[in-house]
């Protein structure tokens, strides 16, 4: 598996974390992750993740931990922006966007703001 591909087998597990964020999937959610990514290029490894922390109900703290560490493994690039859009996209699937959604897309946010930016306080050293 590339490391492109493991990205985005995060982001399956990044809107996981967006839709149980306020307690249950639902049905709306899982049809927006469908629908959204059907032809994306990673669309599949997408889903895969999504349905496999769906399945085993993984605690929501334990995969958001998994995600962060990985992307800060991973190291700055454009394709955060799409993660960005695309927990939206989920979060506004049900009822617009509630309070534990909006936390969880300002935490990657700023957790991964925050990395950065001291790494890069530390390379300038």
């Amino acid at each position: 598996m590339s490391d492109k591909e493991k990205l985005y087998e995060i982001l399956g597990e990044l809107l996981f974390v967006v839709a149980k964020a306020d307690g249950v999937i639902q049905e709306e959610e899982k049809a927006v992750l469908e629908n959204y990514f059907k032809d994306h290029p990673y669309g599949e490894d997408i889903r895969w993740s999504f349905n496999y922390e769906a399945q085993k109900d993984t605690p929501v703290e334990d995969v958001y931990n998994k995600v962060i560490d990985y992307c800060k493994h991973y190291g700055p690039t454009n394709e955060y922006q799409e993660f960005i859009k695309a927990m939206e996209v989920v979060a506004e699937a049900a009822d617009g966007v509630d309070d534990n959604e909006t936390a969880v897309m300002q935490s990657f946010s700023h957790d991964l703001l925050t990395r950065f930016k001291k790494d890069l306080e530390t390379i300038q050293s």
